[in-house]
């Protein structure tokens, strides 16, 4: 379980395919601190510590995580955003996050708004039930408020910390983005689509 507050990021260091899987290795500053068997969330997918060595990390995405994310789009030298799971003693400053993700998200529009930015994203329309206004959506692992829900599209705001803290700076038009709703929301979906018979 994650807070969709990113620690650090990371940098692709070298892709490798295994099978239909892919092997990743991922420097950063906190890689040298991780153990094995670890879960750490990788632009919002929770991912198992494989191998620590040498200021890295290594991860392997398997065939359903690469079909459900943008992992399969991973370059070498992408920046990635990073968390560690969340602790039990503190405070929860974003939401309760799974790093399970429900689905990718386009960029369609960035504009930047003189110490802001805002981003205009379009998401799978079978999930527009689970998004409202002023509700939590994480994107690339980042906790985030969506407003202005027009169908299957939301904007979120983004503050300098954020924007210089995660790769966010990064995205512009087309990008694609792992994309979880809220867990609360799912759960009240469901509840309603079971009993509300």
């Amino acid at each position: 379980m994650f807070t969709g507050i990113i620690e650090t990021k990371g940098i692709v260091e070298s892709i490798e395919q295994s099978g239909t899987n892919l092997r990743f290795w991922i420097a950063s500053s906190i890689s040298n601190e991780l153990k094995v068997d670890q879960s750490v969330s990788h632009n919002g997918v929770c991912l198992t510590v494989e191998e620590v060595g040498n200021g890295s990390h290594r991860v392997t995405a398997i065939e359903e995580t690469l079909e459900k994310t943008n992992l399969r789009h991973w370059k070498i030298n992408d920046e990635i955003n990073l968390e560690r799971c969340m602790q039990l003693n503190g405070r929860v400053d974003g939401h309760l996050v799974q790093g399970h993700v429900d689905a990718t998200a386009f960029c369609i529009d960035v504009e930047e708004k003189n110490g802001s930015w805002e981003y205009r994203f379009q998401f799978p329309p079978e999930f527009a039930h689970l998004l409202i206004e002023k509700g939590s959506v994480c994107l690339n692992g980042v906790s985030l408020t969506a407003f202005d829900i027009v169908l299957n599209s939301f904007k979120v705001a983004i503050i300098p910390y954020t924007y210089n803290h995660t790769n966010m700076n990064n995205i512009q038009n087309g990008s694609i983005l792992n994309t979880e709703f809220d867990l609360v929301g799912k759960y009240l979906a469901r509840f309603k689509e079971v009993f509300a018979h």
